[in-house]
């Protein structure tokens, strides 16, 4: 198969998908790969890396989509791109569907076979470990006075304690978040509806870390006291309620920080708007708002490593054994295809977007089929065939 590997589009984003070690596998392996030129400079990798690795460079995204039968990257696809795809090409990339219809449009339009990379994750994505510890630190950064917050040391020191903050989800983004404020020596509370998880995580962290169950009235009780809050949760993108509205930041001190680093519009913060890292903060009500969507892409290079290694198997298997194949054994590859020949087949995008959708074991004529990798779906958003 010939995969191409697109340079990042999005401001601000320096990772590249695949590093020059999954380059030679994929190689070795029969196929041809092509790198769009500096596609991984600033995450530390040069065009001769990728030569040496057996890839061909190619000078733009035109020719990428041009040549390739796959073409991977890391963020969504964008508007300067949509023209450019095809009939039957395969698109691996974090489309982020659900909030992006025009993206899904182009790709319906197009008839792209295209897989939500983020779907795919068997054991969770180092993205999101990457954003749990980048985010902390982006936190008590912006609690310094030179960047508006209140001014405190997050630390502390003899005589003074550190900055107080909440944790709200206690799965990979949390725990990570978690594991870097406690070594800070930042006061904590960690929580999470899984009272089981809450015990495992008071097992596992310093006395500076307590636990608390998540829900509104407990923290409307923690914030006045609170310097930072880390939304590290999922918020169902059907619902029409927040976790922390609008009216509850009177219940914060001026130069207090929010740190959405689940970012979504609509989301568990009702306040959030999407940011960049260049301008990374917007302030409401006097309280800090940080809300970079892909933190991770801060540290390009820690983050393609494990990134790209928890997706190789996936390009690898579709490469090598046909997408059908693939998704019979691979259930986590197989909900998070997105989009089939015109065909929506992603349910929390139905819902939100209010398309018509198919089942991806329909679409691929594997209902019932011998031998189907069973897993849980990627949401907790339902959605009835249409």
């Amino acid at each position: 198969m010939i995969i191409g590997v697109l340079k990042e589009n999005k401001v601000g984003e320096s990772r590249v998908i695949l590093t020059p070690t999954e380059v030679s596998e994929l190689t070795m392996a029969g196929n041809k790969l092509l790198v769009q030129k500096d596609a991984g400079t600033l995450a530390g990798y040069s065009d001769a890396d990728f030569v040496n690795a057996g890839a061909e460079m190619v000078d733009t995204m035109a020719q990428i989509y041009e040549r390739s039968e796959m073409v991977t990257k890391v963020k969504e696809i964008f508007p300067e791109e949509y023209d450019l795809l095809r009939k039957d090409q395969i698109v691996f990339c974090c489309v982020h569907p659900a909030a992006h219809p025009e993206e899904v449009d182009a790709l319906l339009a197009h008839k792209t076979i295209s897989f939500s990379a983020e779907d795919t994750h068997r054991f969770g994505s180092p993205n999101c470990e990457v954003a749990g510890k980048l985010g902390a630190l982006m936190g008590c950064y912006h609690l310094l006075s030179i960047n508006g917050g209140s001014g405190k040391l997050f630390c502390g020191i003899a005589g003074c304690p550190g900055a107080k903050a909440i944790v709200i989800g206690a799965g990979i983004v949390g725990k990570a978040c978690t594991e870097v404020l406690a070594g800070m020596g930042v006061q904590v509370t960690l929580m999470d509806i899984n009272v089981g998880i809450l015990r495992q995580c008071d097992l596992l962290y310093p006395k500076n870390v307590q636990t608390a169950i998540s829900n509104q009235s407990n923290i409307k009780a923690l914030l006045p006291s609170t310097d930072i809050v880390y939304n590290c949760v999922k918020w169902p993108k059907e619902s029409k309620t927040h976790l922390i509205t609008r009216d509850m930041l009177k219940l914060m001190r001026k130069g207090s920080v929010i740190v959405d680093i689940s970012a979504d519009v609509g989301g568990a913060i009702e306040t959030y708007e999407e940011t960049t890292h260049e301008h990374p903060t917007h302030v409401v009500d006097g309280i800090i708002h940080y809300g970079v969507s892909n933190i991770p892409g801060a540290a390009p290079y820690t983050t393609s490593i494990s990134y790209a290694a928890s997706i190789y198997p996936h390009l690898r298997a579709i490469a090598g054994l046909g997408i059908k194949e693939a998704c019979r054994r691979d259930g986590f590859l197989r909900r998070s295809l997105t989009t089939y020949n015109g065909i929506l087949t992603h349910p929390e995008t139905s819902v939100i977007q209010n398309r018509p959708w198919e089942t991806p074991e329909s679409i691929l004529g594997l209902e019932g089929a011998e031998g189907l990798d069973v897993v849980p779906s990627a949401t907790t958003t339902r959605a009835k065939k249409k």
